[in-house]
């Protein structure tokens, strides 16, 4: 018997282009979380699903700064939220949605929960530190210090009213060349 050399590639198509990796940055990602406010480990669960996906997605480098915005968000609706629907049924669940999306070259968190009562997004230091003097507690608000870190982290937040005006999603947008740059100076310098 007469061995031939194949004129295909294996596991390449013989016709068109080839299939890309659902890995592959280019098609970006998009997953999402559903917990609810009354579950001991809601915080934990989003942090460790926002953790797990960028690893796989290769960008470790902005886990740290993304697992933090979104402990702060979820615990700002634990905390805080009171759903428009349930203001007359006690007990019931409140349902906080996690949404991570990943395109080229940025990164999207949004936070829904069912309250459509605005976040105080905090609009940025009131006064100077030299100002302050022996007053440091006048920099330190007495609300909204998460978010204030989370502005800090992200290169955006905002906020949008959830469909047919029941509750709201926050948004949280980091720049990936940003992030990168960042680590990798905090990397280098140890």
């Amino acid at each position: 018997m007469e061995a031939r050399q194949s004129k295909h590639i294996a596991n390449v198509p013989t016709t068109g282009t080839p299939p890309r990796s659902v890995y592959d940055p280019d098609t970006g990602h998009f997953r999402a979380l559903t917990v609810y406010a009354e579950d001991s480990d809601c915080v934990k669960a989003a942090r460790d699903m926002i953790g797990s996906y960028l690893e796989t997605w290769s960008l470790g480098y902005a886990v740290d700064d993304a697992k933090l915005v979104v402990s702060e968000l979820v615990g700002n609706v634990v905390h805080h939220a009171v759903p428009d629907e349930r203001l007359s049924m006690p007990g019931a669940k409140r349902r906080i949605d996690v949404w991570l999306i990943n395109y080229p070259g940025l990164l999207a968190i949004g936070v829904f929960d069912e309250d459509s009562t605005p976040p105080d997004l905090p609009a940025g230091e009131f006064i100077s530190p030299d100002l302050a003097g022996d007053f440091i507690e006048a920099l330190v608000p007495d609300r909204g210090r998460g978010l204030l870190i989370v502005q800090r982290l992200a290169d955006a937040v905002w906020w949008s009213p959830g469909l047919k005006g029941a509750g709201k999603t926050v948004w949280v947008r980091f720049d990936l060349d940003r992030v990168w740059t960042d680590w990798w100076a905090e990397y280098s310098a140890r």
